[in-house]
């Protein structure tokens, strides 16, 4: 019975685990890594350390199963999303550390191209809105202040990618430079309905097109491995960002199907079918995967501010020991005593994309308990998400059947009957909440033939609980 190694490189961290052919984990490995924060709002990590972390998870992972290569039919990557990193194609050095997703030092440029009025047209092209979240302005930043950096990109000696090419690159020693639909999409420099490089963006964010990599479907062979003797001659056979990877792995493979990660922030994806939506609420919309040279669509929001605002009762007011000890607290009384908590901290994410927004706690008296903020801060993750689902449901016109969970949030029971009576939906969450790497694992392995169809996929997947909703008086 072949396995499948999911490679799921995070923002803090680099995990592989070992699937078998029943989508059960069979070993996995995690290993941390340096964050650098060299000015406020810049945020960047050395490349070398998220594939050294890699490597030590890989191999981690496979003594935990007690496999070989010879027991690996493919290897999946998913990743964190719009990190962005620039190298020299000759001899593989990083010109510069990674500049990271949550790094805002291009938000000037943004707001230069906002007002010269490019917002409809990068949404149009794009699907995407002008925020320093996204790689394109990243990689302009970089050929602008590394010295030389421009010339040598125009000439191809320069090669960018995200996390996920540059894994791929160093996995086959440097012969091939791609990424998937998924990833490229993140760019601000891929086009929505072709899937291939924009030359409009390329234009206006001023990115040479010699610098960028192959885009390729989302499951098929992206090449063997050759930079490490204990996984020699696997094929890499599925890459996907890691909230498509999730969407992937939840099994959500028809339209109006929605899933979300609470994690630090809340990621929610909802699929739309074959025909892109733009979004009337500021959305963003973006490929679900490419499989067959076929996209499926899918629309986003990003909630910036999800179980941190545990960490902050934690750790902020001290009102709890562990993150785990914020349900008991919450269930201490019966509602949050007319107490609300807006935890916009960093701004808020989708739909009101508020940089400036800052945190808001209403309706304290003089009976308000640590207990009604408990409840207070858990009710916001899920009033949040109930925003996103509003939207999407306006924007596609599709009712929601349900809501597929993950994430480490998704075991708090309060929240989640919460946001099921919010959404008067049922909430559901799986036996299998790692769900990111499962969908990297599925998508090389349909590749590699360990799973036949999405049919067979779906037939894996599995109910740990459902939350339905309540009825009130």
């Amino acid at each position: 019975m072949k396995h499948v190694l999911a490679l799921d490189q995070g923002t803090t961290s680099s995990r592989a685990i070992v699937f078998d052919h029943r989508g059960r984990i069979a070993g996995s490995a995690q290993f941390e890594f340096a964050q650098h924060f060299p000015k406020p709002g810049w945020v960047e990590h050395e490349p070398e350390d998220l594939w050294a972390t890699t490597r030590r998870a890989v191999l981690g992972a496979m003594r935990a199963a007690g496999i070989s290569r010879r027991d690996i039919a493919a290897i999946g990557i998913t990743n964190q999303r719009e990190t962005t990193i620039v190298w020299d194609r000759k001899t593989g050095r990083p010109v510069h550390r990674a500049i990271v997703w949550q790094d805002r030092r291009t938000a000037s440029r943004c707001a230069e191209l906002r007002a010269a009025g490019h917002s409809r047209t990068v949404q149009r092209r794009t699907g995407l809105v002008l925020d320093p979240y996204f790689s394109g302005t990243k990689v302009a930043w970089l050929l602008d202040h590394v010295k030389g950096a421009r010339g040598r990109a125009a000439d191809g000696r320069l090669a960018f990618g995200t996390v996920d090419t540059w894994l791929l690159w160093k996995l086959t020693g440097g012969r091939v430079h791609a990424t998937d639909a998924t990833n490229a999409s993140r760019t601000l420099l891929a086009n929505l309905r072709s899937g291939d490089w924009d030359g409009v963006m390329l234009k206006l964010l001023d990115v040479p097109r010699a610098i960028l990599p192959e885009i390729r479907d989302s499951s098929g062979a992206f090449g063997e491995v050759t930079a490490m003797p204990g996984l020699r001659g696997v094929p890499v056979c599925g890459i996907a960002g890691d909230q498509h990877a999730a969407l992937f792995g939840q099994a959500c493979f028809e339209a109006g199907m929605a899933k979300n990660t609470y994690g630090t922030g809340c990621f929610m994806l909802m699929h739309t079918g074959e025909e892109p939506v733009l979004s009337r609420n500021r959305l963003l919309t973006t490929p679900a995967w490419r499989i067959g040279g076929r996209t499926e669509y899918a629309l986003e929001g990003s909630v910036f501010i999800g179980g941190a605002v545990v960490q902050w009762l934690r750790d902020g007011l001290g009102l709890v020991r562990k993150s785990s000890d914020i349900e008991g607290l919450a269930r201490k009384v019966g509602d949050n005593g007319g107490v609300y908590l807006v935890p916009a901290f960093t701004g808020l994410g989708a739909p009101h994309w508020d940089a400036s927004a800052r945190g808001l706690i209403a309706g304290i008296t003089r009976g308000t308990s640590a207990a009604h903020l408990a409840r207070a801060a858990l009710e916001s993750i899920a009033l949040q998400v109930g925003d996103l689902i509003a939207a999407m449901e306006d924007d596609s016109g599709i009712p929601l059947a349900e809501l597929r969970v993950d994430g480490g949030a998704s075991v708090n029971a309060l929240l989640m009957q919460f946001q099921a009576d919010l959404l008067g939906s049922p909430v559901v969450r799986p036996r299998i909440v790692e769900t990111t790497a499962l969908g990297a694992a599925y998508l090389a392995g349909l590749s590699a033939g360990v799973w036949h169809s999405r049919g067979e996929i779906a037939s894996l997947w599995r109910r740990d609980r459902v939350f339905k909703p309540r009825t009130t008086g």
